[in-house]
């Protein structure tokens, strides 16, 4: 049994008003450790949350612009989200922003290497382009 390769990923992240970018950096930190991800490509979420000031700010610490993900491309995506919150189907009709951000960003045949996982006030899920 062999070890995977450790690759760079695509962060798909959610977050309540209010969060800070110390949480977001500290989740996303949190989530390549988990994954054993090299590092981050982009940083995605909901376009109309990207120019947020936290999200700014995260963004910036990995040396990165967030990129923002239209609903068309999110709701394209949602067949393949295994989480489903129901904040989040109310809200925005996703069953997690965090994994449809990062395989919608992450492009064609992307796929999912670590689910949601959350903190306080955030989400963020990470994918891996396909090759």
């Amino acid at each position: 049994m062999g070890l995977e390769q450790a690759v760079s990923v695509v962060a798909g992240i959610g977050f309540r008003r209010g969060t800070t970018a110390d949480e977001i950096v500290a989740l996303l930190r949190r989530a390549l450790e988990t994954a054993a991800a090299e590092g981050l490509l982009a940083l995605a979420t909901a376009a109309d949350r990207a120019d947020e000031p936290a999200c700014r700010a995260a963004a910036r610490a990995f040396g990165l612009v967030p990129v923002g993900v239209a609903p068309e491309a999110l709701a394209a995506v949602d067949a393949r989200v295994p989480t489903r919150s129901a904040r989040i189907e109310r809200l925005r009709g996703l069953g997690s922003l965090a994994e449809a951000a990062a395989l919608a960003a992450a492009g064609d045949g992307a796929r999912l290497i670590l689910p949601r996982i959350a903190s306080a006030g955030a989400t963020c899920a990470l994918a891996r382009p396909a090759p």
